[in-house]
Formats: C-alpha cells, sequence, structure tokens
C-alpha cells in the first residue's frame, strides 16, 4: 500500500502546483476631469489586454491602472 501512496500523492502534488492560479485586479480609469471611474475585476488575459491597451472611452483611450485586492 505505500508503494502505491507515494506515487499518488506526487502526482496530486504535481497537478495542483503546476496548475496556473487566475490572477485578477479591480481595474479604474481617471476620466477628463480627473475623476477615478471604476470598471471592475478583470482576470487573465483580459486583464493583460485592458493594461497593455487601455479602456475605449466613446472613442478617447484611457489609460487603464489596476491593483491587486
Amino acid at each position: 500500500m505505500k508503494r502505491l501512496f507515494i506515487p499518488t500523492a506526487a502526482f496530486f502534488f504535481l497537478a495542483f502546483a503546476s496548475c496556473k492560479k487566475s490572477e485578477c485586479h479591480e481595474c479604474h480609469y481617471d476620466d477628463a476631469s480627473g475623476a477615478e471611474v471604476e470598471l471592475g475585476e478583470y482576470c487573465d488575459d483580459e486583464l493583460e489586454s485592458l493594461e497593455a491597451n487601455g479602456y475605449n472611452d466613446n472613442g478617447a483611450i484611457r489609460t487603464v491602472h489596476c491593483h491587486g485586492h
């Protein structure tokens, strides 16, 4: 039984350790008057794209700031 337990335990440890946890952050931008506009929470690829490309605010591309919880 010990021989079966060790490889099984090692497999589950590696499987969970190799899973990428989702990275999420709250995001906002500053409008023309300087007021902070909350965009909500974005995760993973959507978060990365928003930070890289900005937010389209009726044709104006706004720089987005995101921070962790």
